[in-house]
């Protein structure tokens, strides 16, 4: 008999071109409510305050950047970041915490190489949707 359990949710790379869908996967790219106000190019991290820190290499960067959103959204640090014309509200991605539950991410950042961590910011999201009770809002 077939097992028609569906897999556990993953993180997909939203892709920007002509056609491309999410389908049943939620966008968590900075675009959403879910985004990382910590942003990556290369191997240079950029805080939300508009400082910068450049790490040995874009992995690193790519997990620093990872490590602070997860810290920010465990209580670290101020609730709300402005960046620009966004503002990025801890409260309001804890809340719609139940929104992803059970559903693939789509980000920007390309998936990882087989056997390399899959430093981004939607894997915090999937572990905490997966168990949102180790959030306290």
């Amino acid at each position: 008999m077939p097992d028609h359990r569906k897999a556990e949710p993953t993180r997909i790379r939203r892709m920007r071109s002509k056609g491309w869908r999410a389908g049943a996967a939620m966008i968590v790219d900075r675009s959403s409510r879910y985004g990382n106000p910590w942003r990556v190019k290369d191997n240079m991290l950029t805080v939300p305050d508009g400082t910068t820190q450049r790490l040995d290499t874009p992995d690193a960067a790519r997990n620093e950047a990872s490590t602070r959103y997860r810290a920010w959204l465990d209580g670290e640090g101020p609730t709300t970041y402005t960046i620009g014309s966004r503002t990025f509200t801890r409260l309001r991605i804890l809340t719609g915490l139940d929104r992803l539950r059970g559903r693939d991410l789509a980000c920007t950042r390309p998936l990882p190489r087989t056997g390399t961590p899959g430093n981004c910011h939607a894997t915090v999201l999937l572990a905490l949707a997966a168990d949102p009770d180790r959030i306290s809002t």
